[in-house]
Formats: C-alpha cells, sequence, structure tokens
C-alpha cells in the first residue's frame, strides 16, 4: 500500500480560546495571544512536532514548486527557531551520502537532529565562509527566511528585508549548483526590481508566491527561483 503524504494544511476543528484581560495584559497582546492559541498551523506544528508554524509555509511552497528532493544539499539563512530547518531534513535525507542541510541565524537555536547549525550575523565577515566549509559542496537550495525586526514604518521594513534577500542572492550565486534554486522571503513594496531583474537573469524561471499558511494579514511574501543558469562560479567548490 502507497503511504498517503501527509497533509500540508492543518485538519478537523478547534474550539475557539478566548483570553481574558488580566494583570498587565494589554488588550493588543490578548489580541495576539488569543490569534496565537486559535491559529491552526499553531495548534498543526505541535501535533507534528515542528518547532514553528512556519515549518508550513516551506511545505506548501515545496508543494507547489518541488524544491526538496532526497539528496539535495540545502542552506537554511534565518534558521531558528528551526521549523523549516526540520521540513528540509525531513525531505532530504536519505541512506546515501551526499545530501546535508545547513542552518545559520543570529539567534540561538537548538541543534535539529540531521542539520549542521551554527548562530552567526549572516552579514558579519567569515560567515559565508563558515557555510561553505559546512555545505561541503554545492547546494542545491538557498533559503533565506531571514527579516529584520520591524519598525512599523513599511517602506523601511521593506528596503531592510530587501537587503536581506540581496545579501542572501549574492552568497546563493556563489554556491548554487546548475538548475538549483533561490527563495526568500519579501515584504510587499517596490524595490524588488534589482533583485528581481538579477534573478530574472540567471534563473529560468522566477516567482511570486503567498503560501496560506502566510498570515493573511501580514504583507510578506517570498520569491521562488527555479533553474539556475549558472555554475561557473562555484567550480571549485566540487
Amino acid at each position: 500500500m502507497t503511504e498517503k503524504t501527509p497533509s500540508t494544511r492543518p485538519g478537523g476543528r478547534r474550539a475557539t480560546v478566548r483570553v481574558k484581560t488580566a494583570g498587565k495584559r494589554t488588550e493588543s497582546s490578548k489580541r495576539w495571544l488569543e490569534r496565537h492559541l486559535n491559529d491552526p498551523y499553531v495548534a498543526e506544528a505541535t501535533k507534528r512536532g515542528y518547532r514553528s508554524r512556519a515549518a508550513f509555509k516551506l511545505l506548501q511552497l515545496d508543494e507547489k514548486f518541488r524544491l526538496l528532493a532526497p539528496g539535495k544539499r540545502v542552506v537554511d539563512l534565518g534558521a531558528a527557531p528551526g521549523g523549516w530547518t526540520q521540513i528540509a531534513v525531513e525531505k532530504v535525507q536519505t541512506a546515501k551520502d551526499g545530501w546535508k542541510v545547513v542552518g545559520l541565524d543570529i539567534l540561538p537555536m537548538d541543534p535539529v537532529p540531521g542539520a549542521t547549525t551554527m548562530q552567526a550575523d549572516f552579514l558579519e565577515e567569515g560567515a559565508a565562509e563558515a557555510l561553505k566549509e559546512a555545505l561541503g559542496g554545492p547546494a542545491d537550495l538557498v533559503l533565506s527566511d531571514m527579516a529584520a525586526p520591524t519598525t512599523g514604518h513599511q517602506q523601511t521594513d521593506h528596503l531592510r528585508i530587501m537587503g536581506l534577500a540581496e545579501a542572501a542572492y549574492d552568497f546563493a550565486e556563489e554556491v548554487l549548483a546548475p538548475g538549483g534554486a533561490f527563495v526568500a522571503k519579501l515584504f510587499q513594496g517596490g524595490a524588488e526590481r534589482s533583485l528581481l531583474d538579477r534573478l530574472r537573469r540567471d534563473f529560468a524561471v522566477v516567482k511570486h508566491a503567498k503560501p496560506p499558511a502566510s498570515r493573511a494579514e501580514s504583507s510578506e511574501t517570498y520569491v521562488v527561483a527555479t533553474g539556475f543558469r549558472g555554475g561557473s562560479a562555484n567550480d571549485d567548490m566540487r
């Protein structure tokens, strides 16, 4: 019998949880807590042992774009607390040698079985070289879920996350194997053109996607580029 693939969406219905305002809890914190407690992706992530609801974003992106497969090498930038790293390991691990998952974040994170994780500021000197060394060869997929702390000013936040996405692609351009893929989180705004121009030059297909697990009120979206045309830059990694 063929094993059924787990759904990338929560199942079943749950009773709504109401939170009372008490002590120093503000109305806004009460709303956040209620949303968190009633979020079906939070409940499903807990049920499946994922470290965050964000794991479902990668599951859904993979479902649509076929990014992950056994034997691949994957880099996860902005990895903490490890939800995407967990999914990557689940999808690429195999009994044969060659697969690899490397996760990096500026925040501490507990080890993920099967992955190499490191704490460092990706923008600091030496971080990219440490990632390359841990990877041990060209990457098939570079993921960036990095996001700077929000300021509340939409344009400022957009520019800051675009800077991280550009830096992530600077790295990806050096390590991706021909045919590889790149995924980066963006905020909707107006400063994506330079990055998109680079991606359209270097990849066969470039798409925007907002997975169902991304909250409707969030301005986040993802750019997904597949079919990397490069390769000469990372010949020395082979």
